[in-house]
């Protein structure tokens, strides 16, 4: 891969990661839940004096220990990427926040709007992720660590991991705060559609990596595809 390609792939990854962070956070404004992967970060994030942003790094973190415990010898360099790219998303999504300000929607049908633009933000920064093919985010990475050491199914595996930090989040919530809050049908929603976007912003933009890098590379996003490698 020449420098030029990588930087390339840098980019498109950093925008992609940006833009993920905006999904996130026009999800979370919407107030109907959070995505399952933030729904740990956000409950914790309503009742301790720490943002979204902060609880999201520290959580990255402990995924990319416990990648180090699962894999260990396997663990590479690419995963130490992961550090840096948990900061910067962090600081995104707090940034994002601020942007989205103005997103305060008391109407069932707004937020329903607002729920679904986010999904369609977070599947294009999805998309924009695997097509650079760079470095995941911690949530995906610590699901390909469970693949490559028990040899699971992709798709099962991220099902489960999921639905994992979905329930968690909602024990959490009764913990500290006695009731259900911060995970709603706005999570389930997103669980549902933000990879049915990516796959099929993956499948109509098919020729798009030959374009950007000037090689055949018929980018697909199916991620069933990723337990062949970590």
């Amino acid at each position: 891969m020449s420098k030029k390609e990588l930087c390339k792939r840098y980019i498109i990854f950093v925008v992609g990661l940006f833009i993920n962070s905006l999904g996130v956070s026009m999800i979370t404004k919407a107030n109907l839940g959070t995505s399952p992967i933030s729904s740990i970060p956000y409950v914790l994030s309503l009742h301790f004096p720490m943002t979204l942003g902060n609880f999201t790094i520290i959580f990255s973190t402990l995924l990319i220990i416990l990648q180090l415990i699962i894999l260990r010898k396997n663990f590479k360099f690419q995963h130490i990427l992961q550090i840096p790219v948990s900061i910067a998303f962090g600081y995104f999504i707090d940034f994002t926040m601020i942007l989205l300000g103005f997103v305060n929607p008391s109407i069932y049908f707004t937020k329903i709007i607002y729920l679904l633009l986010g999904c369609l933000i977070l599947g294009i920064g999805v998309y924009m992720e695997v097509l650079a093919n760079v470095v995941m985010l911690p949530g995906e990475s610590f699901v390909r660590a469970i693949v490559f050491k028990w040899k699971t199914e992709f798709g099962s595996t991220k099902i489960v991991f999921d639905v994992s930090m979905t329930v968690i989040a909602a024990i959490l919530s009764f913990i500290f705060m006695g009731h259900l809050a911060g995970v709603r049908e706005g999570t389930i929603i997103a669980a549902l559609l933000v990879g049915f976007i990516a796959r099929f912003i993956g499948r109509k933009l098919s020729f798009l990596p030959e374009k950007i890098y000037k090689v055949s590379n018929n980018v697909e996003i199916e991620k069933e595809n990723s337990n062949k490698k970590i």
